[in-house]
């Protein structure tokens, strides 16, 4: 085994207390906001044009509205006015005009000329932000779902409201998690397997194998280190791993460390060498097998794909596959985080981070929140303090509470070379001190979009079969970032697009997929593992489980 394997114990979690110190700015502080609305009003006011025509469209809007008579379609999901009784006078009014207020304000920030494409994106989302605090949706006594509920329940929807705000506050005041009913080794990552692998960054799950054959390529799974790994282990019913293995593949996977502040420097490469690299070394000590299957998703496929280049550079050939989830390689339209990347933006968060050592998990689930705050912060507001209903935990919502720091270096590195000067798809990433090229890679790609992903919109993700000269097989999954990927067979309402690009082919555009992609019903699951055994040899004998440190899921999961 390498050196990196040890039996002691891991590294202890950071007080998170340190994270107090100087607070976070908030991803749209008046230094990084001011200059944008300055450029906007200051262009604005100076087109007398401009606001002529934004007065005819409202006068549009507004006789669209008196002819309709309808809450009107925005074009993105809005579940605010979803309810029927928004459908009846005078709520339908009153919620088809904020909408169309809503919408012309955002267009208006967008459209003025002169303005650069950042300034109006930071302008336009400003608007948004602004504007859904003000919805009607929020406002008790101008919400006909809120009035129905308290008029049947006496109002006791809002005592209980109440209470449940005060003990939110409190578990926030005190740094408390609140209580779940999901246990991590439980009811969570919960498939057998053993830690084969220990080193300062990673910890390695080889999984226990329950087909009497295997086949002869493992499958490495490389998770984002956002989060825990377990996403792609929830309940027995919805793992990705236990199907995995279930299938017939001897299965590892990455558990990444919880940083705290000893971790401050360690850098993007650090990830890549002590984590992937380190991965697939143990894994052909341990199963003797020339290739594997890697799969990776969310920022663990980014540095996967980067891994992969790196390989082809050296002319390392274990790679028989390479499967990207919800992963972006080419980051010059990364959605709507790109609001929050520029050079004032990043330098402050870098001084916070300095402070620090790291960037606390709540800190950067904010900008995540901004970017769904109708869904994330209103709706959740007014179903449960002003409905009184709280939410039914379930597994993803108890793995999505469960998050990770990001260590200083690393975490700068990755937002200023991927999404700020996007060195990946440019060429210009150093892995080992040497660049790397995608265009070298020569395994067969499998990728995975999702359609309604805000994190890694599909769009973005697809740029790398523009990347990729070789065979490519893009796939579109129903769902989000994370209920996209969670789509095990039998899931209700799932479906996907696939589409195969042979090596020498022309790459389709965005659009040109959509229109000639076959659509299937059902999980992705089950045409991904049937592409695996495409490339996989014969089952055999299962390798023997490596020597243990401790059993799945491990020491690092657990770190708070």
């Amino acid at each position: 085994m390498p050196e990196s394997a040890t039996t002691g114990q891991p590294p202890r979690d950071e007080p998170s207390g340190a994270a107090d110190e100087g607070g976070l700015p908030g991803p749209l502080a008046p230094d990084t906001l001011t200059p944008a609305l300055m450029d906007v009003f200051s262009h604005a006011a100076a087109n007398p044009a401009f606001w002529l025509k934004q007065g005819l469209v409202a006068f549009e809007d507004a006789q669209g509205a008196i002819r309709d008579g309808e809450v009107p379609k925005t074009g993105r999901d809005d579940h605010r006015f979803s309810d029927p009784a928004w459908r009846a006078p005078p709520f339908n009014f009153v919620a088809r005009n904020f909408q169309l207020a809503e919408g012309w304000l955002e267009q208006a920030a967008r459209n003025v000329p002169g303005i650069s494409a950042h300034h109006a994106d930071l302008a336009a989302f400003a608007a948004r932000q602004w504007l859904d605090a003000f919805s009607p949706s929020n406002i008790p006594w101008m919400n006909p779902e809120v009035l129905r509920v308290t008029l049947e329940q006496g109002g006791l929807n809002l005592v209980r409201g109440a209470q449940y705000c005060l003990d939110d506050l409190s578990n926030e005041y005190s740094h408390k998690r609140a209580p779940s009913d999901y246990i991590v080794g439980k009811d969570l990552a919960a498939t057998s397997g053993k830690v084969v692998l220990r080193n300062e960054l990673i910890e390695l799950i080889q999984y226990t194998p329950v087909t009497e054959k295997t086949r002869p390529e493992p499958v490495l799974i490389v998770p984002a280190w956002i989060m825990k790994y377990y996403i792609l282990d929830l309940s027995p019913h919805n793992s990705l791993i236990r199907y995995l293995v279930g299938r017939g593949y001897t299965v590892f996977c990455i558990s990444w460390r919880n940083p705290g502040r000893e971790l401050a420097q360690t850098c993007l490469d650090d990830y890549r060498r002590l984590g992937p690299m380190t991965a697939l070394d143990a894994i052909e000590h341990i199963t003797k097998a020339k290739s594997v299957h890697a799969l990776g998703y969310c920022l663990g496929g980014t540095l996967l794909a980067a891994t992969a280049a790196a390989m082809a550079r050296d002319g390392d050939g274990r790679l028989a596959s390479l499967t990207l989830l919800a992963a972006q390689t080419d980051f010059s339209e990364p959605g709507e985080l790109k609001i929050f990347i520029d050079e004032t933006q990043l330098d402050r968060l870098d001084r916070l981070m300095a402070r620090q050592g790291y960037l606390e998990a709540w800190q950067m689930a904010g900008a995540f929140s901004m970017l769904r705050a109708r869904d994330l912060v209103w709706s959740r507001i007014v179903k449960t303090y002003l409905l009184g209903e709280r939410e039914h935990p379930n597994d993803l919502m108890a793995w999505n509470a469960d998050a990770t720091r990001m260590p200083y270096r690393m975490h700068s590195e990755y937002l200023r070379g991927m999404f700020l000067n996007n060195d990946l798809a440019k060429g210009r990433f150093l892995a080992g001190g040497r660049a790397v090229d995608l265009a070298a890679i020569a395994a067969p790609i499998f990728a995975v979009g999702a359609e309604t992903d805000h994190v890694a919109p599909w769009r973005s993700v697809f740029k790398i079969v523009d990347l990729i000269p070789g065979d490519t097989v893009f796939l579109l999954a129903s769902g989000g970032h994370n209920s996209g990927i969670v789509s095990e067979p039998g899931h209700k309402n799932r479906s996907y697009r696939l589409m195969k690009r042979a090596k020498g082919q022309p790459s389709p555009t965005p659009d040109d997929y959509l229109a000639r992609a076959p659509h299937f019903a059902g999980s992705w699951w089950l045409a991904w593992v049937d592409w695996l055994d495409s490339l996989s040899g014969p089952p055999i004998d299962p390798p023997p489980m490596a020597p243990a440190l401790c059993d799945a899921p491990g020491m690092y999961v657990l770190q708070r």
